[in-house]
């Protein structure tokens, strides 16, 4: 298979950037995975050929508990889609500002300190945008360069990372913020009874994570947590498998977000992640054993158990990933940022060690993501 790539080049100041803070946040309604289930099964009775196949899916996408954008009852009473978008405006502002500030408070940094906000979400859909509104919300200055994205999925968090990688790169005394939020429970498909619909209504979450990338001419003033900074993103690869749109994303109709989300997701990882990944890393004279940790995005049993094969990594290097999913669900784009949180936070890494950020997502593609704790 061709595959087109692009990376920052070593010769252009590889290393300069730092990921100095990063924060995720949730809506206040938590439910165990039980209740959500059947919740849905009210929702959708008289319609399950067999109810108790849900109850099967579900239990099997590694997901103990999942945040809600609204409270679990609310849900049967949205009529259409254009009253899930109303929604998702007004939670994903609410959720993503609280993701901002406390990464801004890691990093030691203010409101007005923000250079450049980069905002990713494929949940829903505004005009003004949501950085627009969080900008207003926020008071941040009125000259922030604002990026938009929408319609990368769960490669988000990673493309975000690279872009405000690219724009620090360029303005070595400028800070970027990363905000990925994701709301994935106001897409419910009511009348969607496929086993895809099916897994993904117990296996997506819904919250926010935000990064702060500070170029190399801005100290981020982070004391907080007895280190100065978090990591420098050493470099960064995008990998995209041509012919392969048909493997993950949204079906949009006057419906709203139907999931498209293809059985053979997991043989192309299998064919091609390990490939791309060593490659990468070969260029950066590393091996996969040299990498201390890694940021996996959280996509399911199925794409974890075959990263995992691929790569040839053992339960250690995958069990941040497994805990997330756990805790929160898929997020979507924000779960690789709420991996590399847990990371940061818990498992910290010994200094001058490599991590590996890795999502993919529609289009198909891999984002890879170099790190130096």
């Amino acid at each position: 298979m061709n595959v087109e790539t692009w990376r920052l080049s070593p010769a252009r100041g590889t290393g300069t950037m730092r990921i100095a803070g990063v924060a995720s946040a949730f809506p206040e309604h938590r439910y165990p995975q039980a209740e959500i289930t059947a919740a849905l099964k009210r929702l959708w009775k008289g319609q399950l050929q067999n109810p108790a196949l849900l109850d099967r899916l579900h239990a099997r996408v590694g997901v103990d508990h999942r945040h809600l954008a609204l409270p679990l009852e609310r849900y049967a009473e949205l009529a259409s889609w254009g009253e899930m978008n109303v929604a998702w405006i007004a939670a994903a502002q609410d959720v993503g500002a609280r993701a901002i500030d406390t990464a801004l408070m890691q990093a030691g940094l203010r409101h007005e300190d923000v250079d450049a906000l980069i905002v990713v979400s494929v949940t829903g859909i505004a005009s003004p945008s949501l950085d627009a509104r969080l900008i207003n919300r926020l008071g941040l200055r009125p000259d922030v360069k604002r990026t938009p994205m929408f319609g990368v999925g769960c490669s988000g968090g990673a493309i975000g990372l690279t872009r405000a990688a690219d724009y620090t790169l360029a303005y070595p005394g400028h800070v970027a913020v990363l905000l990925a939020v994701e709301l994935c429970s106001l897409t419910l498909q009511r009348g969607d009874l496929t086993t895809a619909n099916l897994v993904s209504t117990g296996l997506f979450g819904d919250g926010a994570a935000a990064a702060i990338v500070a170029g190399a001419h801005r100290p981020s003033g982070n004391h907080m947590r007895g280190h100065d900074t978090g990591p420098r993103i050493v470099a960064t690869r995008s990998v995209f498998y041509p012919e392969t749109e048909d493997i993950m994303g949204w079906d949009i109709s006057g419906d709203g977000f139907k999931i498209v989300l293809s059985p053979h997701l997991p043989q192309l990882i299998r064919d091609n992640l390990a490939r791309d990944v060593d490659a990468f890393l070969a260029d950066h004279a590393l091996q996969r054993a040299d990498i201390d940790s890694w940021a996996i995005h959280t996509g399911g049993p199925k794409v974890l158990l075959a990263i995992q094969e691929a790569l040839a990594l053992d339960d250690r290097a995958l069990a941040p990933s497994w805990d997330c999913l756990r805790r929160v669900g898929n997020l979507s784009s924000a779960s690789v940022l709420c991996v590399l949180e847990d990371i940061a936070t818990n498992r910290r890494p010994p200094p001058g060690t490599s991590g590996f950020l890795l999502a993919m997502g529609p289009g198909f593609c891999s984002e890879l993501i170099l790190l130096q704790w």
